[in-house]
């Protein structure tokens, strides 16, 4: 008895089974040509319970076939189910995905499994024929044992590895004459879906021709096999559900993603698990259910509070249940501006948005509305808008002393050439060299309060009487350092107050929230010009940040986080000490990090990653803390870690690193994704 293993939700390539080639679907070419068998008594489909397959199960029945159902992810006992329903006493297991089934290879295979009298034959241990035209033959009972004595999530997955790796079972297999194993005749990827209809497309209206044609085929037209050849047969066994869907997701999504700091070439290319299916406190898991701990940038600096803080996700479902939206505003972004100004005397007014890249935007749009004056001078990373990236419009080195180094400004229009000026951290004299040779045209002065530095010989407030002397708006930008040292903004700390001041990033511990506070006199300008948006009317982006807030004010939590932060940068020192590894740290105490002053640096921060996230860690050479970082996760993360420092110990005493990394190394700074 057959048992074809097929489901519609496919990762890599969803609903491939039912997929037209000619004018039928994939599963029933396979069907037709696997019913040419003489040694089959009965073909029976195995797909999964979940809702989605009703369709691949009238398809099927309809074809005259039956088809069995069970479990979604532990395929194995879906098989094993299914194999004690129908009553199979030998399975032939053939996979949905492969519909140039060979009908006489087939036949062979059951013969020889017939003749070695074994537990388990097959043609793929040793994989000699193309990719695409595997058999394995197994009694019931050796489905049976796998299903009752495996624990391997990766057993489970794959229905026979337990069965083909153990030396308990008796196995034998044929091989072909010539190993034609990196042939790609199986349909994974959109690619192959190409080439399985130029196969059928040449040999139409017949579709029961052999493998011998389709193989000589390969040699007489090989351009009707190009377009799969740079995939790697059976990666998909060794990718996780994040992986695979992180390749389908470049083929629509420009980038594969919505932000560059979370794009899994920033931390382990090819090998990152991309998504999460759920997150709590500083745990995430991925698609696959596997648990991580996040010793790394927590939402990109989003969760000081953790990952779903119970209070703050419980007043959401509250605005969520009661209505997020209606032609009425929200009262709670006026609680919130209250609130916002009560934390800043200083400001006077709020205007709120819900990402940092728009609360910048408005606050550099305020202050041009206010004086008058087009130019901004700019310390800092400050988002992907248009007036930003016009800063390398005269060169694109303007920005790389601003965390992206390499960004270009294609699509920016040429005419903002020259307004907005960059200036350096520290540096008062270049400052204000900038004011004299742009003078009266310099509407705001727009800065990190500090990133990786600190301000040095009262820079802050020399800032401050420069911008006060010539009449030019003082914006301090918030959305990373705010609500992390002190409860509001960076500048209480130093004493300095801004004209304006933005906040994102942990003002809704993981809710959509912007704001943009200032004196009235310049706040007021948003009235003389056009600053709108439908969705910074909605409820729970202000809803989350009140919560946020009150937890915060309880909590203390600047506090906390500073002090888990100053303890991670203690140990990292301590941990390099230790190992004689020269490296630097940088940072706000709670968006610490540190890199190796090495030549092989990349390769290092590369296998950090790739250790860790084998222990069940996703780090790398920076912690953005958050309250659940509790002693002992961080005891556990340097556990783990010195182990690796180690390694790379050996590396600078000559062990060769790129030896012991897995894949390509990642990226840093800016790089254009394919």
């Amino acid at each position: 008895m057959a048992l074809v293993q097929a489901r519609i939700g496919s990762t890599r390539l969803p609903g491939k089974v039912l997929k037209p080639i000619l004018n039928k679907t994939m599963i029933e070419l396979l069907l037709i040509r696997l019913s040419q068998s003489n040694q089959l008594n009965e073909i029976v489909v195995v797909t999964s319970e979940a809702k989605q397959n009703d369709i691949l199960q009238s398809t099927v029945e309809a074809l005259g076939f039956k088809c069995t159902r069970g479990s979604e992810n532990d395929v194995l006992n879906r098989f094993y189910e299914s194999a004690k329903f129908v009553g199979a006493d030998v399975i032939v297991r053939i996979t949905g995905d492969c519909p140039l089934v060979d009908s006489t290879l087939v036949d062979e295979c059951i013969q020889g499994y017939q003749n070695s009298k074994v537990d388990y034959f097959s043609n793929v241990d040793p994989a000699t024929y193309p990719d695409g035209l595997d058999i394995e033959v197994m009694s019931f009972e050796s489905i049976e044992r796998a299903n009752n004595e495996t624990k391997s999530e990766f057993d489970r997955e794959h229905v026979t590895p337990y069965i083909r790796n153990s030396s308990s079972f008796l196995k034998a297999s044929m091989s072909y004459i010539e190993d034609l194993s990196s042939q790609r005749w199986s349909v994974d990827e959109p690619e192959d879906l190409v080439v399985m209809k130029n196969i059928f497309e040449h040999f139409s209206p017949d579709i029961l021709f052999d493998w011998k044609q389709v193989l000589e085929l390969t040699k007489l037209q090989p351009t009707l096999f190009a377009e799969n050849q740079q995939i790697k047969n059976n990666e998909g066994a060794t990718m996780g559900t994040g992986q695979k869907l992180y390749k389908r997701a470049k083929r629509v999504i420009p980038g594969g993603n919505m932000l560059l700091s979370k794009r899994p070439e920033m931390f382990l290319p090819e090998k990152w698990p991309s998504y999460f299916s759920r997150s709590k406190g500083c745990k995430v898991w991925d698609l696959d259910g596997r648990e991580y701990i996040d010793m790394s940038i927590m939402g990109i600096g989003t969760n000081t509070l953790g990952y779903g803080h119970p209070e703050v996700d419980e007043a959401v479902m509250k605005t969520v249940k009661d209505g997020n939206m209606s032609t009425f505003n929200c009262p709670e972004e006026v609680y919130l501006a209250e609130k916002l100004v009560e934390i800043h005397p200083w400001a006077d007014m709020v205007r709120f948005a819900r990402a940092g890249g728009e609360i910048n935007s408005i606050a550099v749009r305020i202050a041009r509305a206010s004086n008058s004056r087009g130019k901004i001078a700019i310390c800092g990373y400050h988002g992907w808008h248009d007036w930003y990236l016009s800063t390398n419009l005269n060169s694109d080195k303007n920005l790389d002393g601003h965390l992206l180094p390499g960004l270009q400004p294609n699509g920016v229009p040429r005419g903002l050439t020259g307004t907005t000026l960059p200036f350096n951290y520290n540096d008062i004299e270049q400052l204000e060299q900038l004011i004299k040779d742009n003078k009266g045209e310099i509407a705001a002065i727009k800065m990190e309060v500090s990133r990786n530095e600190g301000p040095k010989d009262n820079y802050l407030q020399k800032v401050r009487d420069l911008a006060t002397e010539n009449n030019i708006i003082l914006i301090f930008d918030e959305c990373t350092s705010g609500f992390r040292e002190t409860f509001g903004g960076l500048h209480k700390k130093y004493d300095v107050e801004p004209d304006l001041a933005i906040f994102a990033k942990a003002l809704g511990n993981g809710y959509a929230i912007s704001a943009c506070i200032g004196r009235q006199e310049f706040m007021q300008a948003a009235q003389k010009t056009f600053i709108s948006s439908t969705f910074w009317t909605e409820r729970v982006g202000p809803t989350a940040a009140l919560k946020t807030l009150e937890i915060m004010e309880r909590e203390k939590s600047w506090q906390t986080i500073t002090k888990i932060g100053n303890n991670i940068t203690g140990q990292w020192k301590t941990l390099a000490d230790k190992y004689e590894l020269d490296i630097r740290t940088w940072g706000l105490p709670a968006l610490s990090g540190f890199n190796f002053n090495l030549p092989n640096h990349r390769y290092y921060k590369t296998l950090i990653t790739q250790e860790m996230l084998k222990k069940g860690y996703l780090a790398a050479n920076s912690v953005y803390a958050c309250i659940e970082h509790k002693q002992e996760i961080v005891e556990g993360y340097f556990e783990e870690l010195e182990s690796i420092f180690k390694v790379i110990k050996e590396c600078e005493k000559g062990l060769d690193v790129k030896t012991i990394i897995d894949g390509p190394l990642c990226h840093s700074g800016f790089k254009r994704l394919n």
